[in-house]
C-alpha cells in the first residue's frame, strides 16, 4: 500500500514571518516607553539649590588672647590721723572727687596751738640764755688774759655757752615739732582722686596712727590686673625668643578692654607690668595693664574682659563665621567650585577677628564658601550660587596700635 506524501501549505512561511516581527515590535514599544519615562523624569527634575557664597580672604593680622581681670586704682591711701584728738568736723562730700591737699577732717587744734605757743616761749628763753652765755664767754677770755679769773672758771663759762647753744637747737626742734602737730590736725587728701565715706564723724576721739578715717583712690589712669596661664606664658616666651612677638618685660604691648555690659573690646591701653614669678598654687602669673580714665568711667573693682596680643604678624585666611559647620569634634566648610559643585572641606580653625574666623588649614584665599543655605546641600550637589562681597578688613587690622609693638 502506497502512503501519499503530506501536503505542504503556505501557513508555515507566514507563521515564521509573524514570529520574527513580534519580538521586534515588543522591543520598539519598550524603547518608546523608556524614552517617554526619561523625558518625563527630566521634565520633573528639581532646579539646583540656591545658596549664598562668600570668598575667603587673606589678611595680615595678629592673634588676640582673652583674659578676665579686675580694675584697681593706681594709688590707694587709707587715711589715719597723725595726731590724737577729737574730730571737729568732716569737711568733704562722701564719694566726691577731691584734689590733692584738700581738707577732709579737722581735729581740734587748740591743745596743739597751746603746745606750739609753749615751745615758742621756750625758744625765746633759750635764745636769751645763749646770748648771755655768749657775752660771758667773751668777757671770760678778756679776764683770763688779764689773769683776773682762774682757768677753771673760764672753762665753766665756755661750757655754759656750748650748753645754751645746744638748748637753743633743742628749743627750735620743739617748736618745729609742735608746729607739725598743729598742722597735722588738718587731715588733707594725700592724692587727687575719689574719696570714700567717712568712717568717723564729728565729736569722736581718734588715736594717732590707728583710727581709719576714710580712703582715697586715684582715678586717672587706672590699672587692670589679670592672670595668665602657664602655657600662654611659655608660648609668649618662645615667640619672644624667636623675635616674632616682643616680651611684655621689654615692650608696652597693646591691650584692649571691655566691660561686662559692652560688646567687643572698645577701650585701649598697654601692658606695663608682669610679675617675676608664677604662683605655684594656681599655675598662673599676674600681669597688669594701664588705661587712661579721664572721664572716671572705670571704677576700681569692676570686672574687665582683656584682649592681649597673642602672636606675631602673619597672613591668615579669613572666612565668615556662618560658613563653619560642625561634625562632632570636626569643623568643615562647603566650597563651591567653578562648575557649581559642592565640595566638603575639613578645616583647622584659629581665633576670631570681629566676626571672621581664621582658617589655619583646609582652605585657600579666594575659594568660595557657602554662608547661606548650608543645611540644604550635600557634597557633590550642583547649586546655584549667589555671591556676596568678600569680608572687609577687621577693626583689629585697621587700628595702627594693633601693630605698634612690632614696628
Amino acid at each position: 500500500m502506497i502512503v501519499p506524501p503530506p501536503k505542504t501549505t503556505a501557513r508555515s512561511a507566514g507563521d515564521f514571518t509573524l514570529g520574527l516581527l513580534a519580538p521586534a515590535l515588543l522591543l520598539l514599544a519598550a524603547a518608546a516607553l523608556s524614552g517617554c519615562e526619561t523625558a518625563a523624569q527630566e521634565a520633573s527634575a528639581p532646579p539646583p539649590v540656591e545658596v549664598t557664597v562668600r570668598a575667603a580672604v587673606a589678611q595680615e593680622i595678629v592673634d588676640w588672647d582673652h583674659y578676665t581681670g579686675r580694675f584697681e586704682a593706681v594709688e590707694r591711701v587709707e587715711l589715719r590721723p597723725r595726731v590724737s584728738g577729737t574730730i571737729d568736723r568732716v569737711a568733704f562730700d562722701e564719694g566726691a572727687l577731691v584734689e590733692q591737699g584738700a581738707l577732709l577732717f579737722q581735729i581740734d587744734p587748740r591743745p596743739y596751738q597751746a603746745r606750739l605757743d609753749q615751745a615758742r616761749a621756750e625758744l625765746a628763753r633759750a635764745v636769751a640764755q645763749k646770748e648771755l652765755a655768749q657775752s660771758e664767754s667773751v668777757r671770760a677770755e678778756n679776764l683770763l688774759q688779764a689773769r683776773a679769773i682762774s682757768r677753771e672758771e673760764y672753762d665753766e663759762r665756755i661750757s655754759r655757752r656750748g650748753q645754751t647753744e645746744a638748748a637753743l637747737r633743742a628749743a627750735e626742734a620743739a617748736v618745729e615739732a609742735a608746729r607739725l602737730d598743729l598742722e597735722f590736725t588738718r587731715v588733707t587728701a594725700p592724692i587727687a582722686g575719689r574719696v570714700s565715706r567717712a568712717e568717723i564723724t564729728a565729736g569722736n576721739f581718734v588715736a594717732a596712727g590707728q583710727t581709719v578715717l576714710t580712703s582715697v583712690v586715684s582715678v586717672d589712669p587706672i590699672h587692670v590686673y589679670f592672670d595668665g596661664d602657664e602655657r600662654s606664658y611659655l608660648r609668649y616666651t618662645e615667640l619672644a625668643s624667636r623675635g616674632e612677638r616682643p616680651s611684655e618685660r621689654e615692650a608696652r604691648l597693646p591691650v584692649y578692654v571691655g566691660l561686662a555690659n559692652e560688646d567687643g573690646y572698645p577701650h585701649g591701653g598697654e601692658m606695663d607690668f608682669i610679675d617675676n614669678a608664677l604662683d605655684p598654687r594656681t599655675g598662673t602669673i599676674r600681669a597688669r595693664a594701664v588705661l587712661p580714665n579721664p572721664d572716671a568711667r572705670f571704677t576700681p573693682g569692676l570686672f574687665a574682659r582683656v584682649q592681649l596680643v597673642g602672636s606675631g604678624r602673619y597672613t591668615a585666611t579669613l572666612v565668615d563665621e556662618r560658613a563653619i559647620g560642625t561634625d562632632q569634634s570636626r569643623r568643615f566648610v562647603y566650597v563651591v567650585d567653578d562648575q557649581g559643585a559642592v565640595q566638603h572641606r575639613e578645616v583647622q580653625l584659629g581665633g576670631t577677628h570681629e566676626g571672621l574666623r581664621v582658617v589655619r588649614s583646609g582652605l585657600e584665599p579666594g575659594e568660595r564658601v557657602i554662608v547661606g543655605g548650608l543645611q540644604r546641600v550635600r557634597p557633590g550637589a550642583i547649586v546655584a550660587a549667589q555671591e556676596q562681597a568678600a569680608p572687609t578688613l577687621t577693626a583689629d587690622t585697621l587700628d595702627p596700635t594693633a601693630f605698634a609693638a612690632f614696628n
